[in-house]
């Protein structure tokens, strides 16, 4: 296994950016093109050094003035550049193009490849520190359909210079996985950070897709993300695909709902719902500018100290087919999700919770690691306009309704609770279900695991038909059982 020493940035057992790009040229049968737009000829130089490069490089070209770029690739609706949408437009161009150039009978053997990035490095000024995307479109066999990588990354270096040197290690790193480690996704995406540091780029969204990939679960690349901290944050959209945080988020109003959704309960739709109808009747809140997302913490995936994937994949399948946009996150504390949602809009922001969740906000324990304790904490996560919607909870023991009237902090708590409290930051949800209060997702776990009956009906239409039908969370058929 491959073992990166950070500290003193010595690699072992690691092939190096020239040896890689070097096997790639030498390698007969691969041949294509490269486009970068944005940070210079970064990954196509290092083929070039590599040497053997004429056999393995069609062309490689730039399109820095944007009329030129246009004229080549199209112009976009949004007049941008270093967007998805037009890394494909340049991908599916140049395809396109050695398609038509290079004659597949004079060259049967040939498994044609296109890398492209579009990229912007930090500006002068030093305020943003730029982001982009790249990807690659290629064949593993001249007979076969084309596999697509496509990856956003964000930049953490200061100096433009730095930037592009890292874009280029990590093109080649891309292209080397793709030809050669294409076998396993998950290994593939860590050997993108060969000769990398991990705090120096950012990789927040990553989508496999082709003939190659076909088994790979974008949805669990997403995850990988996070886990081997790659990125704090990603998400992806209902129909299984990882979606670009910022594209989602930028300027948005935002209504997010944290929990372990294992399952997703009546009582986690009610809360929804409820909140949601709350939320944009809120002044300066328009529905059609408001996202909500279901929020799932990595500590939230914990189970024995490892992360269950399967388990997982269980609770995206689930949320997917409620139509729902997911965000797993390596956010412990609830001050740093909205510190995260501030980089991209300024427009009204609220979480909706239970009463324990509440309860876990106004606990200090979680705030010991800040120089200014909770204090701090609250003054990231109330510095605007934000709200918390309180989903009631039902006292299992006394029949007590507790509300955000009822609920119990620590006493030392109880003063900082209530400036918020009556400063209207909490807010309580009084239309909700009082039928459906008794359910807990840990109780329809414990039902689906011991065959019982009757946990359907806590669960949202279509819901329970879809764990029976690809036997989620170890369901078992009853009839397989009791034989």
């Amino acid at each position: 296994m491959s073992v990166i020493l950070k500290g003193d940035k010595q690699f072992e057992n690691i092939p190096s950016i020239e040896a890689k790009a070097l096997r790639i040229n030498l390698n007969e049968h691969i041949y294509g093109t490269f486009a970068e737009i944005g940070a210079g000829q970064e990954v196509a130089r290092h083929f070039f050094r590599a040497g053997g490069a004429s056999g393995t490089i069609a062309k490689t070209m730039s399109a820095y003035d944007k009329d030129f770029s246009d004229a080549i690739y199209g112009i976009e609706n949004d007049r941008r550049y270093v967007t998805e949408a037009r890394l494909k437009k340049m991908l599916t161009h140049e395809m396109n193009l050695i398609e038509q150039r290079i004659d597949r009978e004079k060259h049967p053997d040939k498994m044609f490849f296109t890398y492209a990035n579009t990229v912007a490095t930090i500006d002068f000024a030093k305020k943003y520190k730029g982001h982009g995307w790249m990807g690659i479109k290629y064949q593993l066999d001249p007979e076969e359909g084309y596999n697509e990588i496509i990856i956003h990354i964000r930049f953490q270096q200061t100096e433009a210079r730095l930037q592009q040197e890292t874009l280029g290690k990590m093109g080649v790193n891309l292209i080397y996985g793709a030809f050669y480690k294409y076998n396993n996704a998950k290994k593939l995406l860590r050997y993108l950070y060969d000769h990398i540091d991990h705090d120096v780029i950012e990789i927040d969204t990553i989508n496999f897709s082709g003939p190659a990939f076909k088994d790979v679960d974008n949805r669990l690349m997403s995850l990988q993300l996070v886990k081997n901290g790659m990125t704090e944050a990603v998400m992806f959209g209902p129909d299984g695909n990882n979606i670009l945080p910022a594209r989602i988020l930028y300027k948005k109003n935002i209504l997010t709902l944290r929990g372990s959704f294992r399952p997703v309960t009546k009582v986690n739709m009610d809360m929804y719902e409820k909140s949601y109808e709350n939320f944009i009747r809120e002044s300066k809140v328009e529905e059609e500018n408001t996202v909500v997302i279901f929020e799932i913490t990595l500590s939230n995936l914990k189970a024995e100290g490892e992360i269950d994937e399967q388990d997982f994949m269980d609770r995206a399948e689930l949320l997917c087919s409620l139509g729902q946009t997911v965000m797993i996150s390596n956010f412990r504390e609830y001050y740093k999700l909205v510190e995260y949602f501030s980089n991209y809009t300024k427009e009204r922001m609220a979480l909706t919770m239970g009463v324990n969740n509440l309860v876990d906000i106004f606990d200090e324990k979680y705030y010991r690691h800040l120089s200014g304790g909770i204090l701090e904490a609250f003054g990231k996560l109330f510095f605007k306009d934000l709200k918390v919607y309180l989903y009631p909870m039902m006292n299992a023991e006394t029949g007590q309704l507790v509300t955000s009237n009822t609920l119990k902090v620590h006493p030392r708590m109880k003063e900082l609770y209530k400036f918020f409290k009556y400063n209207g930051k909490v807010v309580d949800i009084f239309d909700y279900d009082p039928d459906i209060l008794q359910i807990f997702s840990r109780r329809v776990l414990g039902m689906i695991a011991n065959g019982e009956e009757g946990w359907e009906e806590m669960l949202p239409e279509g819901v329970s038909e879809l764990i029976k039908k690809k036997s989620l969370f170890g369901y078992t058929a009853k009839e397989a059982v009791e034989k």
